[in-house]
C-alpha cells in the first residue's frame, strides 16, 4: 500500500505533517515503539508509530529521526495524547531526512492503525491471511462471539496449515489450535525464547525438539495503552508471550515471515486487554497490602477483604481462607552497568503466572490472582474456598487445600531460571492459609521470611514454604509494645547513636547486609561502596553492640530488631 491511502481514512485520524512528495512510498509494515533507538526492530519500509515517550527534550528529536531515515522506514506517526501538537522540533527533523511525519488524534488507538496496515499489506501481498485480519474485532471481545487469540490461530492451521501455539514465559498455554502441546515440550520451547532473548538474537528462533522443527515468535504489548517501550530486556522478558509455530520459519520467504510478524501484533492486542482486566484485582491487593503494612485495625482490613472476595472469587457463599505469597526477581549489577531493573513490576507480572495451575489453558485463568507490589517485592493475596486448612505438602500448585511452595516451581523452574540466565534470581515465599483479617499481618510476615530462607539456598529459582519457619516469626506481629522497645533498643540504638555522631549510616548497612543475605559482594554493589568499606562498617557494628554477624543467631536478632522497630 501507498502512504497517501492512509489519508485517505478518515478511521485512522492521521494529519500530514511534511513529507507531501514522498507519499508514493510503499508501506511494508507497521511498527509501534517508543525507544530511542529501534534499528534492531526495522527492517525498512516500516509505517513507525511513536507515543513520543522516548523524548525527553528536543535535542532527541535529531538523532531518533536519523536512524529511522537511515533503516529505510517509510514514515512516521506520531500520538498526540502524551505532548498535545507535535513538537516543532521533530517536524524540522523529519523534513531535513525527508521522512513523511503525520500527526495520530488522540482519539484513535495505534490497535486501529496497526489492524488496517496490517489487512492492506497482507492483502496485497497473498491474501492467504485476510480472514484474519476480517475477524481483529473479535479478537479484542471476551464475549461467546470472541474467540481471543483461537481465532488467529485456527485460520493459521486452514488457510497456512500451519500449526502454531501462544506460550507464556513459563510454557504454559495461553491458546493453540487443534491438539494442546506437551507440557514439557511448551516449557522447552519457552526456556528456548527466553534464553535466545537474554542473548540478545533477534527473532523468530528456531528449535527442534520431539521430532520437529519450531519457529518462536515474541508477542509484545504494542498497543496505545501498553507501557512505553523498554529500554532493558530484563524489564518484560518474564511476561512477555511467544508464538510457537510448528515449522522452520529459515525456508520462508520475507513476505510469509512479515505476515507472521502481522499476526503476532494482532494476538498482542488480547494481551492489553488482558492486562488492562487484571487493574482491578491489582488495585484491590494494593489496597488491602497498604492497609496491613501500616497496622490498620482489623475491621477496617476485613471490610477491604469483603469487597475483594466478591471480585476474585465470584458466587463463593461464605468468607475465604487466604494465603500470602511474597516474590522477588532481582538482577545482578556489574561496574558500568546502567542502573538495576526495577524489581517490583517485574515480579508482579510473574507471580500473576506462577499462581495459575499450568495445566489451566487461556488468558483468563488469573482471575482469581491480586497481586501488589512493594518496593521490589511482589505479593499476592490468595483467596481459596473455605474448608479444611493446608496440612499436606502433596497438592498441587493451587487447590481447595492451598499453594506450596515447591510445587508452585516445579513446572516452571526450567525456562524462569533460562529467561534468569547468570544475572537474575528468583526468590519466593508462601505463608499457611489464615481465616481473618486478624492473621493476615501475620501471613505476610511469615511469607516474607520464608522468601528470605529461600533466597539462603542456591539456585536461580528457590521457594519456601511456612512449614520451613519456626513459630516465633509467626508471632512477631503481635509483640507487645514495650517488648518490641527493649529488644530493639538493646541492639540498635547503639548504632542510631552513632550514626548521628558520625553520619556513618550503620542502620542502612546493617538493613542492606542482611538483605543481602550476608554477601559482600551484592551488598557493597547495591550501596554502591568498596567490599573494604562494608567490611570496616560491618566490624564497627559489631564493635558496638558485641555481636557477631558471621552467627546465625545474631544475625536473626538483628532481623528481628529491624522487622519490630
Amino acid at each position: 500500500m501507498r502512504l497517501r491511502a492512509l489519508l485517505e481514512n478518515d478511521a485512522l485520524g492521521l494529519r500530514l505533517l511534511g513529507g507531501e512528495d514522498e507519499l508514493d512510498r510503499t508501506v511494508r509494515g507497521v511498527m509501534t515503539t517508543d525507544l530511542k533507538d529501534p534499528s534492531r526492530y526495522l527492517s525498512g519500509g516500516e509505517l513507525v508509530l511513536t507515543g513520543l515517550a522516548w523524548r525527553a527534550d528536543p535535542s532527541d528529536a535529531e538523532p531518533f529521526v536519523r536512524i529511522l531515515a537511515s533503516a529505510g522506514v517509510a514514515a512516521l506517526a506520531a500520538g498526540e495524547a502524551e505532548l498535545g501538537d507535535i513538537p516543532d522540533d521533530l517536524v524540522e527533523a523529519c523534513s531535513r531526512h525527508r521522512l513523511p511525519l503525520f500527526a495520530v488524534n488522540e482519539s484513535v488507538a495505534f490497535a486501529t492503525i496497526t489492524e488496517h496496515v496490517v489487512r492492506q499489506v497482507s492483502g496485497e501481498r497473498a491474501g492467504d491471511l485476510a480472514a484474519v485480519v476480517d475477524r481483529h474485532r473479535r479478537l479484542m471481545t471476551s464475549g461467546p462471539a470472541g474467540g481471543g487469540p483461537e481465532v488467529v490461530l485456527d485460520l493459521l492451521g486452514s488457510d497456512l496449515d500451519l500449526r502454531a501455539w501462544v506460550l507464556s514465559p513459563t510454557g504454559r498455554q495461553i491458546a493453540g489450535a487443534g491438539e494442546p502441546l506437551e507440557p514439557g515440550l511448551a516449557a522447552t520451547l519457552a526456556g528456548e525464547h527466553l534464553a535466545a532473548t537474554r542473548t540478545g538474537r533477534r527473532g523468530p528462533h528456531r528449535l527442534s525438539a520431539a521430532g520437529a522443527t519450531y519457529s518462536l515468535f515474541p508477542i509484545r504489548n504494542t498497543g496505545r495503552g501498553a507501557a512505553p517501550a523498554s529500554r532493558d530486556v530484563r524489564e518484560t522478558v518474564l511476561s512477555d508471550w511467544l508464538l510457537a509455530v510448528e515449522a522452520d520459519a529459515g525456508d520462508w520467504p520475507a513476505a510469509r515471515l512479515d505476515l507472521l510478524q502481522g499476526v503476532t501484533q494482532l494476538i498482542a492486542v488480547e494481551r492489553d486487554r488482558r492486562d488492562a482486566a487484571r487493574t482491578v484485582r491489582r488495585r484491590l491487593a494494593q489496597e488491602v497490602l497498604e492497609l496491613v503494612q501500616t497496622g490498620a485495625a482489623p475491621a477496617e482490613i476485613a471490610a477491604r477483604l469483603r469487597v475483594a472476595a466478591p471480585v476474585l472469587l465470584p458466587g463463593l457463599g461464605t468468607a475465604p481462607h487466604w494465603q500470602v505469597v511474597v516474590a522477588r526477581v532481582e538482577w545482578e549489577q556489574e561496574a558500568g552497568q546502567s542502573p538495576a531493573v526495577d524489581g517490583g513490576p517485574v515480579a508482579q507480572a510473574l507471580l500473576e503466572e506462577i499462581l495459575v495451575d499450568p495445566a489451566t489453558v487461556g488468558a483468563e485463568s488469573a482471575d482469581r490472582i491480586a497481586v501488589a507490589h512493594s518496593g521490589d517485592e511482589a505479593i499476592a493475596l490468595v483467596p481459596l474456598a473455605a474448608g479444611p486448612l493446608p496440612d499436606s505438602e502433596d497438592e498441587g500448585p493451587a487447590t481447595a487445600l492451598g499453594l506450596h511452595a515447591d510445587a508452585l516451581l516445579a513446572a516452571v523452574r526450567a525456562p524462569l531460571s533460562a529467561g534468569l540466565s547468570d544475572d537474575g534470581r528468583l526468590t519466593l515465599g508462601v505463608s499457611a492459609a489464615v481465616a481473618s483479617a486478624e492473621g493476615l499481618r501475620g501471613a505476610l510476615e511469615e511469607a516474607r521470611h520464608a522468601r528470605r530462607v529461600a533466597a539462603a539456598r542456591p539456585g536461580r529459582v528457590c521457594a519456601a514454604g511456612h512449614h520451613e519457619l519456626a513459630s516465633h516469626v509467626l508471632l512477631l506481629p503481635f509483640v507487645p509494645d514495650d517488648v518490641r522497645r527493649a529488644f530493639t533498643a538493646r541492639l540498635l540504638d547503639p548504632l542510631r547513636d552513632y550514626d548521628r555522631r558520625h553520619r556513618a549510616e550503620l542502620i542502612p548497612t546493617l538493613e542492606a547486609f542482611l538483605d543481602c543475605d550476608g554477601s559482600w559482594t551484592r551488598c557493597a554493589t547495591r550501596l554502591h561502596l568498596h567490599v573494604n568499606t562494608l567490611r570496616y562498617r560491618v566490624g564497627r557494628i559489631e564493635q558496638l553492640t558485641g555481636r557477631d554477624l558471621a552467627r546465625l543467631e545474631d544475625k536473626l536478632d538483628f532481623f528481628l530488631a529491624l522487622r519490630m522497630s
